[in-house]
């Protein structure tokens, strides 16, 4: 009897991680949490009235067919500091995109700081990633998404490949602000034009929307400077973009406008670690 050898298809990472959070007697306390797969959500004690949340992907990286699902909702008058338990690695595709989608919704009076730390890609990965959004009228938020597009303390470098981070950002239903980016084929010819990033492998995107966009705008401006990046602000928000040669230059720069941004407070205690 003639055996009929079965398709196999690779193993593929999948997780799925829900976070809503609630304010009792001033202190924002956990609502609901929900991890499946590879996802998952720890909440270290703090020593405010603050909530921070640390997500990890047990996969240990990501590659073409995984997916990464991620949602937050903080209730109102409640603030949730998210971060990542370490930058997160985008290794080679042999078929297929890596898929990592983040939802957050922010109700009245509360604040969440997306603070991931950075999205490491090697050559020859593929990933498409999007921000989701949905802020209260009252509500603030800031976001941080860093890339590096390979290391260079290790000789690496993404030469080809695809990235594409997506963003959409409402209040109150409205949208205040979208952006796409698409790096796609010959990563590295595309960097070094001027207009790209000029030969730099190392960028971040900083959004704050909120009531204190025009008194950050002040603090942060001086610490990027002409030749690092640039900001704006206009009808409560501020936009920062930063660029550098390597991961640790772009960190010398980034982690000091995180922290103007966050009114003097540091970074969450795992990006030191």
């Amino acid at each position: 009897m003639a055996l009929v050898a079965a398709s196999t298809r690779p193993q593929r990472a999948r997780g799925r991680g829900h976070l809503a959070a609630k304010a009792v007697d001033g202190r924002t306390r956990l609502a609901e949490l929900f991890q499946e797969g590879a996802a998952k959500i720890r909440l270290p004690d703090t020593f405010d009235n603050s909530m921070e949340a640390v997500i990890i992907n047990t996969a240990g990286g990501l590659t073409g067919g995984d997916r990464m699902d991620w949602s937050i909702v903080a209730g109102p008058d409640t603030r949730i500091d998210a971060t990542t338990q370490a930058c997160e690695k985008i290794y080679k595709a042999s078929a297929g995109t890596a898929e990592v989608q983040t939802s957050i919704k922010v109700d009245t009076g509360a604040r969440v700081d997306w603070l991931p730390q950075e999205t490491i890609l090697f050559d020859r990965a593929s990933l498409s990633r999007r921000l989701d959004v949905d802020l209260e009228e009252t509500a603030e938020f800031l976001a941080v998404e860093a890339a590096l597009l390979g290391r260079m303390a290790m000789g690496e470098a993404m030469a080809q490949g695809l990235f594409r981070d997506r963003w959409r950002i409402r209040r109150a239903g409205r949208l205040i602000h979208a952006e796409e980016l698409r790096l796609d084929g010959d990563v590295k010819a595309l960097t070094a034009e001027h207009a790209v990033l000029s030969g730099q492998v190392a960028f971040a995107t900083l959004l704050y929307t909120g009531p204190l966009a025009e008194t950050y705008l002040s603090r942060v401006r001086p610490l990027i400077g002409e030749h690092r990046g640039g900001v704006s602000q206009w009808r409560g928000k501020l936009v920062a973009r930063l660029a550098a040669p390597d991961g640790f230059a772009l960190r010398k720069i980034l982690i000091p406008v995180i922290s103007a941004l966050r009114n003097g407070m540091p970074v969450p205690k795992v990006w030191n670690l």
